[in-house]
């Protein structure tokens, strides 16, 4: 699959990673070679209207791209996997546990937050909609930018914020809006996070002006003995700001799976 970055042995134990909006599989690749070099199999696919994938309607659902990862799982004639998201990809894995909790073995869920939309929040994602199919990517991208990565970060790498930024603007419009809309909708996770019975690690970077850390904690607190991993200095991409720092964390819950 075009759209699929599938690395590791194929009988290595299974990490399924969600990216998070506006990005695509890329943003996934220090840890997708850290977890193969370690034995695992990272499969990191690009989710519907994203990247590389196919082109989506007017929106997305969160079922759909949860149902979507539950597909992938079926053609690779996988039972199970530990999943993980970032951001929207976060709350995709969420929804990914509360419609199919039995095909999750470990749940890593980075700069994320688990409440559903508030009213305010869906007009504000549907106006954003608007704005990338009417505008594009570009302005909307820049500004977003500030945000997705600690200003020490971006004054120090600026090559990493150039990549950061060039992934964004390359998002489809049409797949971008689709899942803003989306992920306005969304169902409350809770209920089934607090059940959750499989080894969960959350990361939070300390400067993350959309997800802070108190959601993080909130996350924490909700699911039965969930780790919480808080990275210094990093913003809302804390695994490509400090990918040792995010690399630890995550082997701590992939060492815990076992074939």
């Amino acid at each position: 699959m075009s759209a699929l970055d599938d690395l590791g042995p194929e009988d290595g134990p299974p990490v399924l990673l969600f990216h998070g909006h506006p990005f695509d599989r890329s943003m996934w690749r220090p840890q997708a070679e850290r977890l193969a070099s370690a034995g695992h199999r990272a499969l990191v696919p690009d989710l519907r209207g994203y990247g590389q994938a196919p082109p989506a309607g007017h929106a997305t659902p969160f079922d759909a791209f949860a149902r979507d990862g539950a597909a992938l799982l079926d053609r690779l004639g996988l039972e199970s996997a530990v999943v993980g998201g970032l951001s929207m990809g976060g709350q995709i894995a969420m929804e990914f546990h509360r419609l199919f909790p039995d095909r999750v073995r470990g749940l890593l869920l980075a700069a994320t937050s688990a409440p559903p939309e508030t009213p305010g929040g869906r007009d504000r994602r549907d106006a954003a909609a608007d704005r990338v199919l009417a505008e594009g990517m570009d302005a909307y991208a820049h500004e977003l930018l500030s945000g997705m990565l600690a200003p020490a970060t971006a004054g120090r790498d600026p090559d990493l914020a150039r990549y950061v930024l060039e992934m964004m603007c390359a998002a489809p419009p049409q797949g971008a809006a689709a899942g803003l809309r989306g992920r306005a909708r969304r169902a409350d996770p809770r209920p089934s996070l607090a059940r959750a019975a499989v080894p969960t690690v959350v990361i939070v970077g300390t400067e993350d002006p959309f997800t802070p850390v108190e959601e993080a904690r909130a996350i924490r607190e909700l699911v039965p003995g969930a780790r919480l991993t808080v990275l210094p200095g990093t913003a809302h991409l804390p695994n490509l700001e400090d990918p040792e720092g995010f690399g630890r964390a995550l082997d701590s819950l992939s060492e815990t799976i076992t074939p």
